[in-house]
């Protein structure tokens, strides 16, 4: 799963190569324009000027975001939450009929009926390899004699054994962590102590005066890690401390998972037929569920109000945002992501955010069943590239557009790798993204991202293709809103088409290998980072120019039977 807010998955590179003597950085420079403010945002201000000149007004536009919940209470989020027009909140009662009970600003497949959900999952990998391993493991076989089916899952399997067997750099990269985070452990319940408060930051440890030689120690300490690790000056020691423990706990599960079989947290909690995609009607109306910090992030960057003059603006105003909760602390289940993007669909989403990825799907056919389903009803699904650091044209991430039983690739299908500015990092890419020349369609900003954070009101930056993703989301939802008539297709081609691209000669560091350097261009299909105000532009002159010959897309489809 792609998440975090600094890229632990390669937190011993991170650490190693980190740029914590970076210049400070607009809160909001994703949002800015090259020419006018001299970092390579989106140039998000020059599009609405041009909006508001044209006397344009928007349709609303709903957006649904598959993440790990919503803080439904925030100030910046609360009004701009699609409510269910159907559904009477907490009545117990499938007022609209649809299978789902209270669902009221959306769904949550990781819960059940009686209130309780999912947190943690195990990776997919480890899943696979022991749903089948009293099938292939210790047996001699012959591929020849299997059906078609048979072979595809002792492919899947062979690879997640494979990918089963750690070498002893992960083992000894999980014990340097583990190290790093003892001390500061240490040192943390030292500062909270002198500093007489559980939570601070970079710049208010850096302007404490400690008494004791401890103290002192401490602080250096402290403050050295966080330098390495390339924390943001504004995020706050529980979420170093927390981020660290879940990268461990995750680490030493997978680990474990080779001789012992994880957890299976989804028969404990939703008890549902897994393998029965028909049994979808489980789950709950708790869209916050109890982990909403990547989701709450995800959807600010959508749609947090806008011109409200507190927090920040979103990339797209007059935006319902519509969470399906399916991400856990973990790998996502398909049969979740499928039934999530058919409930988006079904009640009337344009535009489907999803900052998340994994690199096993064994029920793959299911969730590219539902992303045709999306492609048939005009809506527009987009994807993050992930944060390995690696070529996507070699390694696959999924979901992904590759339609196997139709033998096609999705059109209404985005996916996003990160980038970053020469003056925060160094380079035109984020040193983690995920890249491919076939197999990314666009760059946008990814690093130092600014957005809502759930628990009273909060704001703070994240990075990864995840906050990249939503970005290019919100551009999608600004056409859509403003030019209803094109279609997901179309939407999908302006983008692609209307990028900034860096001049041939700006070259960057390949992501996962800051000695190599390389053109930006060769990093996507596009060779590019998404811009908005291109985008308006380009749509704008696509309109006039088709003007009379296209129809405005419905609002709301009929709800289609599973295939």
């Amino acid at each position: 799963m792609f998440r975090g807010i600094i890229s632990l998955v390669a937190l011993p590179l991170v650490i190693v190569s980190g740029h914590a003597n970076a210049q400070a950085v607009p809160k909001t420079w994703y949002q800015m324009d090259i020419a006018k403010d001299s970092f390579y945002g989106i140039s998000l201000n020059k599009a609405y000027e041009f909006l508001r000149n044209s006397h344009k007004k928007p349709q609303p536009i709903i957006v649904a975001v598959l993440d790990s919940g919503i803080d439904t209470t925030h100030e910046d989020l609360r009004p701009v939450l699609w409510r269910n027009p159907k559904e009477i909140p907490g009545n117990g009662i499938d007022d609209d009929g649809n299978g789902y009970v209270d669902d009221v600003y959306g769904w949550n497949f990781l819960g059940n009926k009686d209130g309780r959900n999912i947190k943690k999952a195990a990776d997919e990998r480890a899943r696979i390899f022991h749903r089948w391993k009293n099938q292939f493991a210790d047996k001699i076989l012959n591929p020849e004699e299997m059906t078609e089916k048979e072979r595809d899952q002792f492919v899947l399997w062979k690879k997640a054994l494979h990918e089963l067997n750690f070498s002893a750099e992960e083992q000894t990269e999980l014990m340097f962590v583990e190290v790093t985070t003892k001390a500061l452990k240490k040192h943390d319940k030292i500062l909270r102590q002198e500093m007489g408060c559980d939570e601070y930051n970079f710049e208010k440890l850096e302007k404490f005066q400690p008494l004791t030689r401890l103290g002192k120690e401490a602080k250096m300490g402290f403050l050295t890690c966080m330098k390495m690790i390339g924390l943001d000056a504004e995020e706050k020691n529980t979420v170093l401390l927390s981020q660290l423990e879940e990268y461990i706990d995750g680490k030493k599960s997978a680990f474990e998972s080779k001789e012992k079989a994880p957890r299976d947290y989804r028969a404990e909690v939703i008890g549902d037929n897994y393998y029965n995609l028909a049994d979808r009607f489980y789950g709950n109306g708790d869209v916050m569920g109890p982990n909403p910090d990547h989701g709450t992030h995800v959807s600010g960057l959508i749609a947090a109000q806008r011109n409200n003059g507190i927090g920040i603006d979103g990339v797209a105003d007059n935006v319902r945002i519509m969470m399906l909760r399916v991400v856990p602390d973990g790998d996502e289940y398909d049969k979740d992501i499928a039934l999530a993007i058919r409930y988006a669909v079904d009640n009337g989403a344009k535009v489907i955010n999803m900052s998340f990825g994994k690199s096993f799907s064994p029920e793959k056919a299911w969730v590219d069943s539902a992303i045709r389903y999306a492609e048939m009803k005009d809506v527009l699904v987009l994807h993050s590239s992930g944060n390995e650091g690696v070529n996507t044209d070699e390694k696959e991430v999924y979901p992904n557009p590759w339609l196997k039983q139709w033998n096609t690739v999705a059109g209404n299908f985005i996916t996003v790798g990160a980038s970053s500015d020469p003056k925060i990092s160094g380079s035109l890419t984020a040193e983690f993204s995920n890249y491919g020349k076939a197999s990314v369609d666009v760059f946008a900003p990814g690093v130092k991202i600014y957005s809502t954070m759930p628990g009273g009101n909060k704001y703070g930056n994240q990075q990864g293709t995840s906050m990249s993703t939503p970005i290019v989301s919100g551009i999608a939802a600004l056409l859509r809103s403003y030019y209803p008539g094109l279609s997901a297709k179309q939407v999908k081609n302006i983008i692609e088409k209307s990028v900034l691209v860096p001049e041939s000669a700006n070259l960057c560091f390949r992501p996962g290998a800051k000695a190599d350097v390389v053109p930006f261009t060769s990093l996507s299909k596009t060779g590019g980072i998404v811009n908005a105000y291109n985008a308006i532009m380009a749509a704008d002159q696509f309109n006039t120019a088709n003007a009379g010959n296209v129809q405005p897309q419905p609002a709301v489809v009929k709800r289609n039977k599973l295939d």
